[in-house]
């Protein structure tokens, strides 16, 4: 079994940036794609970027597109994403999810694909 922590939420303005972290601990995430998903106050669950588990592929939803860069170091079971140039509209809980695959299987953007879910990090951005 995988549990998922995410770190690095917090405050901050419009423009700035922050760096999310999701670290596994149990067993490797070497074999897992893994995504990020934002939640803000009664809106679903929507997808915003994923990562397959050798990393060669990346994807983004395109309200972040040039702006968030996700990345993987498969050595500390870490999952990582960069935020720059952050809007108010960022402003949500972000959770990291993931699910083991085959190699050449790329991540879903559905939220009910992935099998394990962190807990969830609060992002604010003023404007």
């Amino acid at each position: 079994q995988v549990q998922l922590v995410e770190s690095g939420g917090g405050l901050v303005e419009a423009g700035g940036s922050l760096r999310l972290s999701c670290v596994a601990s149990g067993r490797t995430i070497s074999d897992h794609a893994v995504g990020w998903f934002r939640q803000a106050p009664g809106q679903e669950r929507l997808f915003v970027t994923a990562i397959s588990r050798n990393g060669r592929n990346t994807y983004y939803a395109d309200s972040v597109k040039g702006r968030f860069t996700i990345s993987r170091d498969n050595a500390k079971k870490a999952v990582y994403l960069q935020m720059t140039t952050l809007k108010p509209d960022d402003t949500a809980i972000y959770y990291c999810a993931s699910r083991r695959t085959i190699l050449t299987m790329d991540p879903d953007i559905q939220p009910e694909w992935y099998s394990n879910w962190g807990q969830g990090t609060q992002v604010t951005v003023s404007s």
